[in-house]
């Protein structure tokens, strides 16, 4: 038999949040942007040893109860951990069959001298799309555009504004991203629900600011060539066979997604045809990646099946193409999902002792309105951005911490999924200490205080989900036998 249980007070449950905190800045001081590799999951475990002890020792639970939290926790995060996997085998499947290069190709032949601003984050924000990954696009089609457009006279800056203002916004509504997934995991919803909810949001944000760089970029002479974005063009079709029969794949995933098919099925469908459709048509890609002599059905055993599990590369004569065609597959996935178990761990833990519920509770004691509650929760989310430097922990923190409140106040998950995107995903790259703020300046060479001011849809978009909080515009109820 469990002793007397006390409930716990803000104190205690500021303790192991207080730690989790001091750990995280010195951690981000010894190890920088390689956290994600394994210290940021010990100090979520050893912060969660501080909150069992703290419920142990001051609250009176038994380790027993504190572990079945645990498991409830890491339960209710299986299937974003499915569906995580899912997406490195579809994000393997799709580079070998020349699904992605082909979205990249098309993706640059916007690009025009005279709307030069307006095109990079158009550009940035189909990479992303295509990649799932902010990171990655920022890392090679992002250096080659700033190096374009300040050829034509653009202040890097605002280059660089324009370039994570479409690749965060491509990462924001990508099926592929670890954030997108991660947002509706930890606020109960499905994956393409929330995509669907987010764009309420989203595309008017990434509409302003799309408008803002058209106005600024007619305001510049723009003079020079754009031979750099022909050279990847040209390496690409040197490489692959691209053509639009390419595009069935990605059409078949997207109408599985309006049909609202389930994530997990819609997401192994495309992987696999992604695999098919490498067979048909890049059988060059086939052989160089299976790598021995052999009939083509063992290459293309061996190749699909690598690109589903591993990391596969095409190697090109173009170092900045060489670094987007690389895709880690299933095993590129383990550090965010290892991430996810340690932080399922110590939310378990703070949950079941009502600690998560007390820091909740005094948050929101003074909050009457849906629009103070998503303030208070965006809010929560650029504090952790700031304090804790890492935008994984910016969503799973407050996402344990809110997700009963929303559902008592008698909002749909969706709508904490969403504001967590649209407050902790976007702001990340706005704070010079934060990973995601000193891997894109360190990657562009220009100082995180310098692009911050033009990352126009990264600043629109906490506002926006405010403004839409408030307006009660696109908020999502239980009905009431739901509840």
């Amino acid at each position: 038999m469990e002793g007397t249980i006390r409930a716990p007070k803000v104190f205690d449950a500021l303790i192991p949040l207080i730690f989790l905190i001091v750990l995280l800045v010195l951690n981000i001081q010894v190890f920088g942007t390689d956290g994600l590799s394994g210290s940021n999951q010990i100090v979520l475990i050893l912060s969660a040893t501080v909150a069992a002890l703290v419920a142990i020792v001051r609250l009176g639970f038994r380790w027993e109860t504190l572990q079945d939290g645990i498991v409830k926790s890491i339960s209710a995060a299986m299937s974003s951990i499915l569906i995580l996997f899912l997406i490195g085998a579809l994000a393997g499947t799709w580079l070998l069959s020349g699904i992605v290069p082909a979205m990249i190709y098309y993706g640059l032949k916007i690009l025009n001298p005279t709307i030069f601003l307006f095109a990079a984050c158009v550009v940035s924000a189909v990479v992303s799309i295509a990649t799932g990954s902010s990171w990655t696009t920022v890392a090679t089609v992002g250096v080659a555009l700033l190096g374009i457009g300040k050829a034509l006279g653009f202040e890097e800056g605002i280059i660089a504004g324009a370039i994570i203002s479409g690749a965060y916004f491509g990462d924001k509504m990508s099926p592929l991203s670890d954030t997108t997934n991660l947002a509706p995991a930890m606020a109960g919803t499905d994956l393409f629900t929330h995509i669907r909810y987010m764009a309420k949001t989203t595309v008017p944000s990434i509409t302003i600011t799309l408008i803002i760089f058209i106005v600024i970029g007619f305001n510049y002479e723009t003079v020079g060539s754009v031979e750099d974005v022909k050279a990847i063009s040209a390496v690409i079709l040197e490489r692959f066979n691209v053509n639009g029969w390419l595009f069935i794949v990605p059409l078949v995933v997207l109408v599985m997604i309006i049909k609202k098919v389930p994530a997990i099925p819609a997401l192994l469908t495309g992987a696999l045809l992604g695999g098919v459709f490498a067979l048909i048509f890049q059988p060059q890609i086939i052989s160089l990646i299976a790598g021995e002599d052999g009939s083509y059905a063992y290459q293309g055993f061996k190749a699909v099946m690598m690109s589903l599990y591993g990391e596969i590369s095409v190697v090109t004569s173009n170092d900045v193409v060489n670094e987007l065609l690389v895709t880690g597959g299933m095993a590129g996935m383990l550090n965010t999902i290892w991430l996810i178990v340690c932080a399922m761990v110590f939310g378990g833990i703070m949950e079941e002792s009502g600690m998560l519920r007390v820091l909740a509770e005094a948050i929101i004691r003074k909050v009457h309105r849906v629009g103070s509650l998503i303030a208070s929760t965006a809010a929560t989310c650029v504090f952790f951005n700031i304090t804790t430097s890492d935008q994984y922990l910016a969503i799973l923190v407050p996402g344990r911490m809110y997700a009963d409140v929303y559902k008592k106040r008698g909002l749909k998950p969706e709508n904490l999924s969403r504001t967590l995107e649209d407050s902790a995903t976007v702001t990340s790259v706005l704070v010079p200490w934060n990973t995601c703020g000193a891997t894109q300046a360190s990657v562009l060479g220009v100082a995180t205080l310098t692009y911050a001011p033009f990352c126009f849809f990264n600043i629109i978009s906490p506002f926006m989900t405010i403004l839409f909080g408030y307006l009660k515009i696109g908020i999502t109820y239980y009905e009431k036998e739901e509840v």
